[in-house]
């Protein structure tokens, strides 16, 4: 008990000589919270990262530049008695009969599939199309849906008037 009268006579002669009660003194603390503002502001990362996104790169291969965008594998289509005849290239020619395309449709694939092979083209290098007014809607439809569904989908078409 007597230990608790002490403590209570030494806080009251210290805080009795003062003239003005006890207060919190606001500008040094105000100052320290705009330092700590300036510095989470300074140290904070406001860009994304960079590596947000996966992405694998292509193995690297020799022979495999390419600079620009090739030259277009040129198909041309023309009317025959029974259906159409494709030239490939100038290199490969097959007959599409009208009684039984699918049969001359796997026969032109092969033959594209060989030329793309032994000019070393890709995928994605583009074909151009250029049929002859006399080709009927349905030969071009069944040869240009036989390219999109074997991956090969940089088509275009010739003018011709």
């Amino acid at each position: 008990m007597k230990s608790q009268s002490i403590q209570a006579d030494i806080f009251k002669t210290v805080f009795a000589n003062r003239k003005c009660p006890f207060t919190l003194r606001m500008a040094p603390m105000i100052d320290m919270i705009f330092l700590l503002l300036i510095f989470f502001l300074v140290a904070a990362k406001f860009r994304p990262k960079e590596d947000f996104l996966p992405l694998q790169l292509p193995a690297s291969q020799a022979g495999d530049w390419r600079i620009g965008k090739p030259e277009p594998l040129i198909i041309l289509i023309s009317q025959t008695q029974t259906g159409c005849q494709v030239q490939i290239a100038g290199l490969h020619t097959v007959r599409i009969e009208n009684q039984n395309p699918e049969a001359d449709l796997a026969v032109l694939m092969e033959k594209i599939r060989d030329c793309i092979t032994s000019q070393k083209r890709f995928a994605d290098d583009p074909i151009e199309i250029i049929c002859t007014p006399e080709v009927k809607w349905e030969h071009l439809a069944k040869i240009y849906n036989m390219f999109y569904g074997a991956g090969l989908t940089d088509i275009t078409f010739q003018m011709t008037e």
